[in-house]
């Protein structure tokens, strides 16, 4: 098969296509043709040697995508050859043509979702969800904030949010992303490279400020947060690039809690309940996937240089 070899950490270059044995499904294990494969910014990281938990190389990158089943292992009863399904973590990597995976890492992929809308649910729609619900304890009636609300993730909260009760507000830095968090579940939507796109927000709140903020660039934005914050709101950090000042004092008058949040912390009980919520909106029409790029496999540099550029419109995806 074809697969994405990683040799050394580096640049977006280090990252080569070659020939590879077909892995070969063992007890528990079920292997997957590959259709789709997510593109997530974690995977840039990992790549660059960056990320506290650094991978054996040579490796193949990846955790996400969606396709058939190739062959079940022994043992393995839940998916028979032929089934669409997704995945929310491999064995092998999913940069590739097909990828092993635990049997609880496969979950089934609705007819009505294509195979990009698939591969671009496990780490983004898994994020989210955890950090909405299972991290900020977000309950119906309360002010949601997405902060950088137009990539892969902040989609996924938008319409996690929106789908839940809440008041939803969004950012995005360009017109179009503006207009797509709109479109998926925004009631308020805001340029934050606009100046006093937060003091907007907070006069729109009543001077209340907002329950739970989601953050995914928190070296930038984690200190004005904790301004529009509500007594008692938490912000959750997605994503950070780097280091940031906050003044303490802001978080002890509200009461306020900051949280991270990372998929590696992720229980297995917590990925089954994630799981099943997620495929429930698939089924139903509530989660809708929005693909913002397709990629040749062999593009994957290409890939990561586009996923961690500003004005995220969706995920990118690579096709085998």
């Amino acid at each position: 098969m074809k697969a994405i070899r990683i040799e050394e950490f580096g640049g977006p270059e280090v990252m080569k296509v070659e020939t590879v044995p077909d892995p070969k499904p063992g007890p528990g294990q079920v292997l997957v043709r590959l259709k789709a494969i997510g593109v997530n910014p974690v995977e840039t990281y990992i790549r660059a040697g960056l990320y506290p938990r650094k991978p054996a190389l040579p490796y193949t990158p990846g955790a996400d995508g969606a396709g058939v089943v190739e062959r079940p292992g022994q043992g393995a009863f839940k998916f028979q050859p032929g089934d669409r399904v997704y995945t929310s973590g491999t064995l092998s990597g999913s940069y590739a043509e097909l990828a092993l995976c635990d049997e609880n890492q496969v979950h089934p992929l609705p007819a009505k979702a294509s195979f990009a809308q698939g591969a671009a649910l496990g780490v983004p729609y898994a994020t989210a969800y955890r950090a909405l619900f299972l991290r900020a304890r977000a309950v119906p009636g309360e002010c949601v904030l997405v902060h950088g609300a137009s990539g892969g993730v902040g989609t996924a909260a938008l319409q996690l949010a929106r789908a839940g009760g809440f008041t939803v507000i969004g950012t995005a830095g360009t017109d179009e992303g503006l207009k797509l968090i709109s479109e998926e579940g925004a009631h308020h939507a805001f340029n934050h490279r606009e100046p006093a796109y937060l003091k907007a927000i907070f006069e729109l709140t009543g001077g209340r400020g907002v329950n739970v903020i989601l953050e995914m660039l928190a070296n930038v934005n984690l200190g004005k947060d904790l301004e529009v914050l509500a007594t008692g709101g938490r912000v959750v950090v997605i994503g950070s690039r780097g280091t940031v000042e906050i003044d303490p004092r802001l978080a002890m008058t509200k009461d306020a809690a900051i949280l991270g949040t990372s998929q590696g912390n992720m229980t297995a009980e917590q990925a089954v309940l994630i799981h099943a919520a997620l495929g429930a909106g698939l089924e139903d029409g509530t989660l809708r996937p929005i693909i913002g790029k397709e990629l040749p496999l062999a593009q994957a540099a290409q890939a990561h240089k586009a996923v961690m550029e500003p004005g995220a419109r969706g995920k990118i995806v690579l096709i085998p």
